[in-house]
């Protein structure tokens, strides 16, 4: 059995603890003194020494981080049409390109840094029947005095100069023919897939003993050195395609504002009738345009 202390034990006094280290307030004493921590808080050379910058984890600091990566104007929501091919004039090469028209995009509402910590543009496009509209959203186009619309995305933007006015219209020829733009879609989604379309694997043997194992993986794991476990991030057979990608640095080959149609470079993301979202290149200069401010007015 474990010990047990004795009921005979003589009471100590409160004061052992010493003169400075209790106060006696009326007949409860009250500690001096604070709780000392295990954990200290020890200094950090990441954060420390004149030449290194102070770590900052506020809101603001986090909005100058992102001020350089932040486009000055909103983007615009459009469908992809299809593919097509063009031919340069001056070199008579031919350029595939992809060509996306813009549906009714209106801007729906704004998203300013005093209310929710962030400046953003809230676009709509296309047209949906009222009956079709769930009430809060009815509510929101009909305070905006703006129609339902199918697609709602935000834009991200760096400051107030890029809010433009609630209703105003974005057309085609909101890009320039020569600028450069980012396009997010969604991939086409290829359902379950094994490893060899999904990941490239180039399968096992046809021979040496293998049989109906010719287009599957390997082993999945290492074996007692490595834990004998699977590790995090294996590449096997799952679901692919069906995922949103950003194609960067897009050329604007042609813009047709009567149609609605912009022709960028290259390829985009998605089949045909997909969302695609466009705006000017982060990784580019911007496009020299009138200010957000005294386009609007």
């Amino acid at each position: 059995m474990s010990p047990r202390l004795s009921r005979k034990l003589p009471q100590l006094p409160i004061l052992f603890l010493g003169p400075q280290s209790l106060t006696i307030t009326g007949n409860v004493p009250v500690r001096s003194f604070g709780i000392k921590s295990l954990n200290p808080p020890k200094p950090s050379r990441f954060n420390i020494g004149p030449e290194l910058p102070v770590l900052k984890s506020t809101t603001t600091a986090a909005l100058e981080r992102k001020a350089n990566t932040l486009p000055l104007r909103t983007g615009a929501i459009a469908i992809k049409k299809g593919m097509t091919a063009v031919y340069d004039a001056e070199t008579g090469k031919r350029i595939a390109c992809t060509v996306l028209q813009l549906d009714r995009v209106q801007v729906v509402s704004h998203k300013t840094r005093q209310t929710h910590g962030y400046n953003a543009v809230q676009v709509g496009a296309g047209w949906k029947h009222p009956s079709n509209v769930t009430k809060s959203l009815l509510g929101h186009f009909s305070t905006n005095g703006v129609s339902p619309k199918r697609h709602i995305y935000e834009f991200r933007v760096k400051d107030e100069s890029g809010l433009l006015p609630v209703g105003q219209t974005i057309n085609a020829d909101w890009f320039q023919e020569g600028q450069y733009v980012d396009a997010r879609s969604n991939s086409k989604g290829k359902g379950f897939a094994g490893v060899m379309k999904r990941h490239g694997f180039h399968g096992q043997d046809r021979s040496h003993g293998v049989s109906l194992t010719h287009r599957s993986l390997g082993s999945a794991g290492p074996s007692q050195g490595g834990g004998s476990r699977v590790y995090p991030g294996k590449k096997m057979a799952g679901n692919m395609g069906n995922e949103q990608n950003t194609v960067q640095n897009l050329k604007v080959l042609k813009v047709d504002a009567e149609n609605g149609i912009v022709v960028v470079n290259g390829s985009v993301s998605g089949p045909k009738g997909c969302v695609v979202r466009i705006q000017d290149a982060i990784k580019k200069p911007w496009p020299e345009v009138a200010h957000v401010s005294e386009s609007a007015a």
